[in-house]
């Protein structure tokens, strides 16, 4: 016979875990209420919590549920040795995995995780959806190549310290921040992982930690792949869920910063995604364009390459497949294709400048 408390508190779980799912249905109110309301409360007190930590708190966090987990199961099979318990044990166990999993689920939603329910950041900031043709794609990727160029003559990319990642993303949110609070950044907690090497193995550059506020950082990339990454995770902190929307925000940030490297790692990974998209729809034009991209960029391009050559295997495959279905289960359909979507909102970002440059008359 399952206990009465036992079927009290799924029945709680469930109907806080039915709350939730609901609310989720309702982006302006979830903007409104959670990701305007809530979430900031809660992400800066635990970034501010976790600050004082010189190390990764969420990695120590999350390998103590882990091993709480297993002492947990460890204890319940102890449990099942006598026979008088194991048809208890056994006939509220389907209830205690449900609890668990609701648990968890409410756990990240509330931490997080509602933050995918918010609408789009583009339409928070009125950046347009407009598709662009191929011709426009030229030209967008063209600029960037440009920009890039430009960039390489004067950027270091010399390599920074985590301390210093952090205070060169900071002082790019706070320049943003001046025009719009939207990318007002409290209690900053940028930590790198604690182990780079299994991070490396399963391809990951770096990740937000709901249950610290952290963001983590993968410092073993290259030097001028870090600035853009901590950007991107810092939007994460900021309840930026989705991962197109965060390449987006670091873009912004970085692009419209003083400082030159911060610059060229925004504009080299936003590189990186025009010339997939374009090598996919203009083989022609991408062969064109990638002539006129400064060697020593391609060079960086192929040592990043190299670099993840080094440590990825079948592992990182797996983890693309679990990342695909998780990003779907939490309203993002097209998965890690949306990562493509940074594409649209990059040419909807500059097309008045470029449209402007092309319509001009000549002499």
């Amino acid at each position: 016979m399952v206990s009465k408390q036992l079927r009290l508190t799924t029945f709680i779980l469930l109907a806080v875990s039915g709350m939730i799912f609901i609310i989720g249905l309702f982006p302006y109110i979830v903007l409104q209420y959670y990701s305007k309301g809530f979430y900031p409360v809660v992400s800066t007190a635990l970034r501010w919590i976790s600050s004082w930590f010189p190390f990764a708190l969420g990695d120590i966090l999350y390998g103590i549920l882990i091993i709480f987990g297993l002492t947990k199961l460890f204890l319940f099979f102890k449990k099942l040795r006598p026979k008088a318990n194991r048809r208890v044990l056994i006939m509220g166990t389907p209830l205690r995995l449900l609890n668990l999993i609701l648990i968890l689920y409410i756990s990240f939603k509330l931490l997080w995780g509602l933050n995918y329910a918010r609408p789009s950041i583009s339409k928070q900031l009125n950046i347009s959806d407009e598709k662009y043709t191929v011709k426009e794609l030229v030209l967008l990727t063209n600029y960037f190549i440009d920009r890039l160029n430009t960039l390489q003559q004067i950027a270091e990319n010399k390599p920074r310290t985590i301390k210093q990642l952090q205070e060169q993303a900071v002082q790019a949110y706070g320049q943003l921040a001046q025009k719009n609070a939207f990318f007002s950044y409290p209690a900053p907690s940028v930590k790198p992982v604690l182990n780079s090497w299994i991070i490396c193995k399963i391809g990951i550059e770096g990740y937000y930690n709901p249950l610290s506020g952290e963001a983590n950082i993968n410092t073993k990339l290259p030097a001028w792949v870090l600035p853009f990454v901590t950007c991107h995770e810092i939007s994460h902190q900021l309840g930026v869920a989705r991962e197109d929307e965060a390449n987006l925000v670091a873009y912004l940030v970085g692009s419209h910063s003083n400082d030159v490297d911060l610059q060229y790692s925004v504009h080299y990974n936003m590189l990186r995604y025009l010339l997939f998209e374009l090598r996919f729809k203009s083989p022609e034009d991408y062969l064109a364009l990638r002539n006129k991209i400064d060697p020593r960029i391609i060079a960086n391009f192929k040592a990043e390459n190299e670099f993840w050559r080094k440590y990825n295997g079948q592992m990182s495959n797996y983890m693309g497949v679990a990342f695909d279905k998780f990003l779907k289960l939490n309203n993002q359909q097209r998965g890690i294709k949306s990562y493509q979507n940074i594409v649209i909102w990059l040419w909807n970002t500059h097309k008045k400048q470029l449209t402007n440059v092309t319509n001009q008359p000549t002499n």
